[in-house]
C-alpha cells in the first residue's frame, strides 16, 4: 500500500518521533545521505505561494542525489476545470517517484493521494502543515531536550492550518498546548480538532486548552509560537478588520514576561513585524525563527527518505 504524508494526526507518536530523530541524524551528518535518493525524482505541485518550502525541498531532494521539478499550478489545465484533479494524480504517477502539493484545498488532497501511486506529501493546505510541523519539534527538541511536561502557548488565529498541526502535535508528543487566540467561529480552533486532540491527550499525559485572553495563554510557557494575522487563505481586504481584532495577541517583550524565562519564540514565517510580532521578540535572544527554518531541510530529507527508502 501507498505510504503518504498528509497530516500530522494521521501518525503516531512514534512515527512522529522516528522522523524526528531521522531529521536530528541527518544535520548531523548529511554526507551520510547524499546518495541516498540517487536517481528519484520529486514534483513540486504548488498552488500556494512559497519561499522555504519549495527552496528546501528541491534542496533536500538535490542533496540527497535526487531532482526535483517545480510545477506551478497556474501552469496546469486542473487549475482551469479543464482536467480533474484525479487524471492528474493518475498521470503523473507514471513520471515521477513522489510528489509534494501545497494546494489550498485539503480535501483536493486527500483526493490526490487517493488517486496517485506514488507518495504524496503535504506542503500546505488550508487545515494542515505537516512538513513545518516536524521541523518545529525538532527545533523544540534541540533547545528544550524533551518534549514531556513542557507547555506550548500559540498565539493568533486558531482557526489556522499552522494550529491545526501544533495541536495534533503537542496531543501526540505529550506537550501541554494552550491557544490564545480571539473568540468566534472564524477565529477559534476547530471543534472537531479540540475534540480529537484531547482525546490524545488522555494517552499522552497532556492538556489541550483555549484562552480568548494572551496572558492566561501564555502563562509559564516554555514555547511561544504566532503565525502570520493573514494567512494565504485571507483575502487581503479582511486586513485591516483582523489588525484590531488581533491585536490584544500581539507577541511582543510584555507578553514575553508572562511566559518563563528561559521561553523560546517561534513563527513559521512569513513574518509581518509590528502585526503578530514585534521586532524586539522575533529578531531578539529569545527567538530561535532562523534555526526553526533551517530545520526545514532536514526534516523535509527525513520524510523524503523515510517515503521513498520504504
Amino acid at each position: 500500500m501507498i505510504k503518504h504524508f498528509l497530516e500530522i494526526r494521521r501518525l503516531s507518536r512514534k512515527e512522529i518521533i522516528d522522523l524526528i530523530s531521522l531529521s536530528i541524524k541527518i544535520k548531523k551528518n548529511p554526507k551520510k545521505y547524499s546518495k541516498s535518493l540517487l536517481g528519484k525524482t520529486l514534483l513540486l505541485f504548488f498552488e500556494a505561494p512559497s519561499l522555504r518550502t519549495e527552496v528546501s525541498l528541491e534542496t533536500a531532494i538535490f542533496q540527497m542525489g535526487g531532482e526535483p521539478i517545480a510545477f506551478h499550478a497556474e501552469n496546469s489545465p486542473w487549475k482551469f476545470g479543464k482536467e480533474t484533479i484525479e487524471d492528474v494524480a493518475r498521470v503523473i504517477s507514471q513520471y515521477c517517484d513522489i510528489i509534494a502539493l501545497r494546494i489550498y484545498s485539503h480535501e483536493d488532497l486527500l483526493k490526490f493521494a487517493k488517486n496517485s501511486k506514488i507518495p504524496v506529501i503535504n506542503a500546505m493546505t488550508n487545515f494542515s502543515h505537516p512538513l513545518q510541523i516536524i521541523a518545529d519539534f525538532m527545533t523544540i527538541l534541540e533547545m528544550k531536550k524533551r518534549f514531556t511536561g513542557l507547555k506550548l502557548c500559540y498565539l493568533g488565529d486558531g482557526n489556522n492550518n499552522v494550529t491545526n498541526s501544533l495541536l495534533y502535535g503537542c496531543s501526540k508528543l505529550g506537550i501541554n498546548i494552550s491557544v490564545g487566540c480571539p473568540a468566534g467561529k472564524e477565529y477559534n480552533v476547530q471543534k472537531k480538532v479540540i475534540n480529537e486532540c484531547r482525546n490524545f491527550t488522555k494517552k499522552n499525559k497532556s492538556s489541550v486548552e483555549i484562552y480568548h485572553n494572551a496572558k492566561d495563554a501564555v502563562k509559564d510557557a516554555d514555547v511561544i509560537y504566532t503565525d502570520s494575522w493573514m494567512s494565504y487563505r485571507i483575502n487581503p481586504s479582511q486586513k485591516q478588520r483582523r489588525l484590531k481584532v488581533f491585536k490584544e495577541f500581539q507577541v511582543n517583550n510584555k507578553i514575553m514576561k508572562h511566559a518563563k524565562k528561559n521561553a523560546i519564540f517561534m513563527h513559521c514565517l512569513p513574518a509581518k513585524r509590528g502585526d503578530e510580532v514585534t521586532k524586539e521578540v522575533i529578531d531578539g535572544k529569545q527567538s530561535v525563527v532562523l534555526q526553526q527554518a533551517k530545520n526545514r531541510l532536514f526534516s523535509e530529507k527525513a520524510v523524503l527518505y523515510k517515503l521513498l527508502r520504504k
